[in-house]
């Protein structure tokens, strides 16, 4: 069944505005936790030159997307996969860049863990990780909106809530990537973009806060 997110249809062009300028030539994009499915359709039209690979732990969002994916009919919107970001194994081996919505704060830590860690073993050197959403940003305040938002998360799932910025900072460190931009997006969301160095980050570093 194809689902909708009404959100999707207000941030995908912003989001396909950035993209435009970080994502790879050519090659193949992992979209981890693709939800309805409708960012990986309207990203597949918008970057023809692109493979888009759509994930999601999810059965019924799965059948989202394979709804989405029939209805767009573009040959570079490959069937999506079941992956759960939280894993140590992902059934994927390859990736030119990966790109992830609305996912870590709608999740546990262990999710936003696992991504840095699945995009430093799978993205080759220079390539992006591009994540979207709200994020908490030490010494800048919250916006209200998130600050509510932030409390109706934590009221469904106490795993659940805005992350900080400088938290997933720590695990691309330690996941060899490092933070190459940070843009303001509308409705008080951010786009923070990680590129894979040349050599792994050192593994340890101290325990912070998500």
């Amino acid at each position: 069944m194809k689902c909708h997110a009404p959100a999707a249809a207000r941030n995908r062009d912003p989001i396909a505005a950035v993209l435009a300028q970080e994502l790879p030539a050519s090659g193949l994009v992992l979209e981890i936790a693709s939800g309805t499915g409708e960012h990986a359709a309207h990203f597949a039209g918008r970057f023809p030159h692109l493979l888009w690979q759509p994930s999601d732990p999810d059965p019924a969002a799965l059948a989202s997307i394979e709804a989405w994916r029939a209805e767009a009919a573009l040959g570079n919107l490959l069937p999506p996969i079941a992956l759960d970001a939280a894993g140590a194994q992902w059934p994927v081996d390859r990736g030119d860049a990966i790109v992830c919505i609305n996912m870590v704060h709608i999740s546990p830590p262990a999710s936003a863990e696992g991504l840095l860690a699945g995009a430093g073993r799978l993205l080759p050197e220079g390539a992006p990780l591009v994540l979207y959403g709200p994020f908490r940003e030490d010494g800048v305040d919250l916006a209200p909106g998130n600050v509510s938002f932030d409390r109706s998360l934590r009221a469904q799932d106490e795993r659940w809530g805005l992350r900080r910025a400088e938290w997933i900072d720590e695990l691309a460190d330690r996941a060899g990537l490092r933070r190459s931009r940070r843009v303001e997006m509308p409705a008080n969301n951010l786009t923070l973009v990680y590129r894979r160095e040349a050599s792994p980050g050192n593994g340890g570093g101290s325990e912070i806060s998500p």
